[in-house]
């Protein structure tokens, strides 16, 4: 496995920390997660996910702020690579896991602090809708259906970290870093923000061969942006122009599913949508 033998701690609950996790126990990387006595919430909200999120990994619940806390914490950080957390500075100091702390005690320990946001307001409280609301992602009244924020700071974390691991590697020296969530999220808001994806723009609706369809029974998603594929499409559809008006008459004479075969068949990027 790509990270056989590195030791990962993680205190972390909810959702993005956790994940980060499981994916670098996915890559090799034996993990010790430690939740409070209460357990973590995931495990309330979606059982069958959290789960799934933290097989493979050893679960250790107690009260970090318990005076027997310290040794425990201590025991596991002894022999670790890296740790997460995703708890607030303050909070972090208050526990005695600040970076000052946690270099003088562990000099070859690398750490990646989630928080929600940049400082100076690292210390502000908030979730993935909040998140993504200073981003500018959230179109009220509807709940983002996805938790962009979250999955993509997971990612995130996970590369922050190896690059920690990687520097220790070259240089014998561990280091520190923080992921906010926020500025992720405001990361992947970039083709929003720069046109790419609004009302209009070349992946917002201004490319008929980039858009969504009513099928005879269901909706198509089309995406036959390069050339070669925009004749494919013509092709496939029996058209002469590559209008929405043209393409959308030819898609309405057949079922969602007819369509998705027949673009695998003429090489066209097509999706049903589910």
């Amino acid at each position: 496995m790509l990270l056989e033998n590195v030791a990962v701690v993680a205190i972390a609950a909810n959702l993005p920390g956790p994940l980060a996790a499981s994916r670098l126990r996915a890559l090799g990387a034996s993990v010790v997660k430690i939740e409070p006595l209460r357990g973590d919430p995931l495990a309330d909200a979606v059982p069958a996910w959290y789960e799934q999120i933290v097989a493979g990994m050893e679960i250790v619940q107690f009260d970090l702020h318990a005076p027997e806390a310290k040794a425990l914490v201590a025991e596991r950080l002894r022999e670790a690579d890296l740790l997460l957390t995703a708890m607030r500075p303050q909070s972090l100091a208050n526990v005695e896991l600040d970076w000052e702390t946690l270099h003088r005690r562990y000099p070859r320990l690398c750490s990646v602090a989630l928080i929600g946001e940049a400082p100076p307001d690292d210390d502000r409280p908030g979730h993935d809708l909040t998140y993504q609301a200073r981003a500018g992602m959230i179109v009220p009244p509807a709940l983002p259906r996805v938790l962009v924020g979250d999955m993509a700071a997971a990612e995130r974390v996970v590369s922050v970290g190896l690059a920690l691991l990687l520097q220790r590697e070259r240089t014998g020296l561990a280091g520190f870093a923080t992921v906010a969530i926020t500025d992720v999220a405001r990361d992947f808001a970039e083709p929003y923000r720069h046109g790419l994806t609004q009302n209009g723009g070349v992946l917002g609706g201004g490319l008929p061969v980039y858009n969504i369809y009513a099928a005879r029974d269901g909706w198509v998603a089309v995406a036959a942006l390069e050339p070669h594929f925009a004749q494919h499409l013509r092709d496939m559809l029996g058209i002469d122009r590559l209008d929405a008006e043209a393409i959308g008459a030819a898609f309405a004479a057949r079922s969602a599913q007819e369509w998705e075969e027949l673009a695998q068949h003429h090489d066209v990027p097509l999706a049903a949508i589910r």
